[in-house]
């Protein structure tokens, strides 16, 4: 009878033990930045086969559905206030306003009980510019011969947000800032009191094309609009800011990485933070070594360098236009681009020690800014001085990573300040330590992994293009869009 009562008690002990975790922390964070689009134009194909079902997606979702609207959008012009969305490619032939005067025009704002909020009834208002059809704003893109098909396979087989909110109202430049930095203020006081860059560049003098056009390294006559609560965009302010950031919180043992078509564009974060740039002056360049040895300006070679075990501990990757998804400038393999990265990580077997980078690493696919599409959910908006810029719509964001369960919906709402602690608390920074968007931010990301369960097996994704066509296509590399 004892060692069957030993073993009894050994069961019992071994049953009651907490279960410990498999890893303390991720060791890299990978930000993967697409552009412009919302979760009812991209994420269609999650309401029907072979990914989802119409009973799969709801405007009201309960348990594990997808927040996706499938029709009957709200439009103010049309009969009734509402509208049949309909399809449209992802290489579609034009381009929606996504300035801060998109934003409001597609709010539509109101008051519900002396609450601020949008209407999420204006989308008509937002200007078209390229060859346009009736009703552009109102478009779900087609999955036509399977080109979401990646993204797809990872919103079903990882972690789905279905309310993740991009930080500003407004476009690109002010998103990427807030990704980088938790705010587009210029400073910690401006931030404090509500002061924001809010638009992308204008200059008086040409742009400079392909060359600088944003950031400490500038042309003199480029400015940035700012806006200041009450008073909204009152003025223009030169594109070069001082404040802390999040590569300025890492411990000297931590790496990063930001990779860029250009040193100029206005998706290119650091070069926008005087102690990242160090200009040389106006229309000269960034020379510091903050600089020089952290931002690299060929998006291909986050590739390579996961190939050769060169990863960063955290590690912002932005596309070039064609992989971008951004309309009227992409070819369609934005879903290829972002599933050649995470298939490389997923096949890393011999790096950090030889182990490889799927069961360590995290990735974040989110896309900077709602693009002018309709989205049917409206935002909260936050209450003074920030509630004149904060929070703007919805975007789509995917949690990828061993440690996260398959066909995960999560349903916490999120803004870009929730990257930016997520990445604090796995590196054991104090949350919120840049005092910006990332302390106001009361969510984290910890619901979309469990760093107990055991690592899942990395699946290959299947993509029309992979990692050889990206590393050798000859296309010259453009900007993700044309915006000015």
């Amino acid at each position: 009878m004892r060692p069957i009562g030993g073993f009894l008690l050994l069961l019992s002990l071994v049953a009651s033990a907490p279960v410990q975790a498999q890893i303390s922390r991720f060791d890299h964070v990978v930000v993967i930045i697409q552009e412009n689009r919302t979760p009812d134009n991209l994420f269609q194909g999650l309401c029907s086969a072979p990914y989802g079902s119409p009973s799969a997606c709801s405007p009201t979702p309960h348990a594990n559905q997808y927040d996706i609207k499938t029709s009957r959008w709200r439009d103010k012009t049309s009969p009734g206030g509402l509208i049949k969305p309909t399809t449209i490619a992802l290489a579609n032939k034009y381009d929606l306003d996504h300035s801060h005067n998109g934003w409001l025009a597609m709010c539509d704002m109101t008051k519900i009980s002396n609450v601020p909020g949008c209407a999420m009834d204006g989308a008509a208002a937002v200007k078209c510019k390229g060859t346009c059809p009736t009703k552009p704003q109102f478009k779900y893109v087609v999955n036509a011969k399977g080109i979401l098909n990646p993204y797809l396979e990872l919103a079903t087989s990882y972690g789905w947000a279905n309310y993740m909110f991009q930080t500003n109202q407004g476009p690109s430049f002010p998103a990427h800032q807030f990704l980088f930095g938790a705010t587009s203020a210029p400073s910690a006081s401006d931030d404090a009191a509500g002061i924001f860059a809010s638009e992308n560049m204008r200059s008086t003098g040409g742009t400079g094309g392909q060359g600088v056009v944003a950031g400490c390294a500038a042309l003199s006559t480029t400015s940035v609009a700012e806006i200041q609560p009450v008073v909204g965009e009152s003025k223009f302010i030169y594109p070069c800011f001082e404040h802390l950031t999040v590569p300025d919180l890492l411990a000297s043992d931590l790496t990063w990485r930001y990779y860029a078509v250009n040193a100029g564009d206005i998706w290119t974060a650091p070069n926008a933070i005087q102690h990242i740039c160090e200009s040389t002056g106006p229309g000269g360049q960034c020379v510091g070594p903050e600089w020089t040895q952290n931002v690299d300006l060929v998006p291909a070679d986050v590739l390579k360098d996961i190939a050769s075990c060169n990863l960063r501990s955290v590690t912002w990757v932005t596309p070039t236009c064609q992989s971008s998804d951004h309309a009227g400038c992409n070819d369609g393999s934005g879903p290829s681009w972002v599933a050649s990265i995470v298939n490389a990580i997923g096949a890393s077997k011999t790096c950090d020690n030889g182990g490889g980078y799927w069961d360590n690493t995290a990735i974040v696919i989110v896309w900077d800014d709602w693009g002018g599409w309709y989205d049917h959910e409206p935002p909260t908006i936050l209450a003074q001085p920030q509630g004149d810029y904060q929070y703007g719509f919805r975007v789509p964001m995917i949690f990828v990573s061993a440690y996260t369960a398959a066909h995960y919906i999560n349903n916490v709402r999120h803004d870009f300040g929730t990257i930016v602690r997520f990445i604090e608390d796995n590196f054991g920074i104090q949350p919120g330590a840049l005092h910006f968007a990332d302390a106001r931010a009361s969510t984290d990301l910890t619901g979309f992994y469990d760093l107990a369960a055991a690592p899942r097996t990395f699946k290959t994704l299947a993509a029309p293009k992979d990692a050889l066509f990206f590393l050798t296509d000859p296309a010259p590399p453009l900007d993700p869009d044309d915006d000015d």
